[in-house]
């Protein structure tokens, strides 16, 4: 298949791009004067974001994440080509249900600009093409060194516990707990909806919740580090998801044979 996929360079994209090896794959990262040619693709596959939660330029991220996102769905409904893109979890702020119908609280501008997008692509999805938004919890994984502080628990406490020998971790860690979900899990993911002929919301995660606590106490044993607690930022803690656990009811669902036998979940 003829695949575009936006944001090649980012964690994620980098990911999703070896996984792609065998298609025919172009690439795209932002550029304000250049938009991409989706036409005579199979699939757009839309990764490219500031993902960032702690960005504050709102017509920043309103740019580069909705406005962008918008013109690709349109551009990919009039040359009639399929449209994968990533949404976020973080639509869900401190809520704590997780189903795609549940209610959403966005809390910063990047999670309103997923959450805004998903409205968007909801209410104008035409009938002939295929239109799969999925909603990542707290992925980890190979190629986030360039993601400083917005990098998962697991590489920043293995990077401060090989650097350092000292682990940081926010007070009260115990009672923060993230669904996190492998890197590779998401790709997969993506490939196998590629079989799926319907349109819609998904879920990524695991389904479990796991603390900060045992992340940080797992990486500690395994580089044999300390763990030093510190205070939470005050530019994060209005924003902050104390608790994530997706609702993967309906990626099973739609991940199963008619005759129920499990197919790839």
């Amino acid at each position: 298949m003829k695949i575009l996929v936006t944001g090649n360079y980012g964690f994620i994209g980098q990911n999703m791009v070896k996984a792609l090896a065998g298609h025919e794959v172009s690439m795209y990262e932002w550029d304000a004067n250049f938009f991409p040619k989706v036409q005579g693709h199979d699939w757009v596959i839309h990764l490219g974001a500031i993902s960032s939660t702690t960005e504050r330029d709102v017509e920043k991220v309103m740019l580069q994440n909705y406005d962008f996102s918008c013109e690709l769905f349109d551009q990919c409904a009039a040359y009639g080509v399929n449209l994968q893109y990533s949404s976020s979890a973080s639509v869900y702020g401190q809520n704590l249900q997780f189903a795609e119908t549940d209610p959403v609280s966005p809390l910063s501008p990047y999670a309103w600009s997923k959450y805004l997008f998903d409205r968007y692509v909801k209410d104008r999805t035409p009938s002939n093409i295929r239109v799969q938004g999925f909603r990542y919890f707290n992925v980890f994984g190979p190629h986030e060194d360039h993601k400083g502080t917005q990098a998962s628990p697991y590489h920043q406490f293995t990077k401060q516990a090989q650097d350092t020998g000292v682990i940081k971790l926010f007070n009260n860690s115990d009672k923060f707990f993230r669904d996190f979900v492998p890197v590779e899990t998401v790709v997969d993911m993506h490939l196998q909806f590629f079989d799926v002929k319907e349109s819609g919301l998904w879920n990524i995660g695991t389904g479990e919740a796991k603390s900060f606590q045992t992340v940080a106490e797992e990486v500690a044993a395994k580089y044999n580090a300390q763990i030093e607690y510190v205070p939470m930022p005050d530019n994060i803690k209005n924003q902050y998801q104390y608790y994530t656990k997706a609702n993967i009811n309906k990626l099973h669902n739609t991940l199963y044979d008619k005759d129920r036998s499990q197919r790839h979940v």
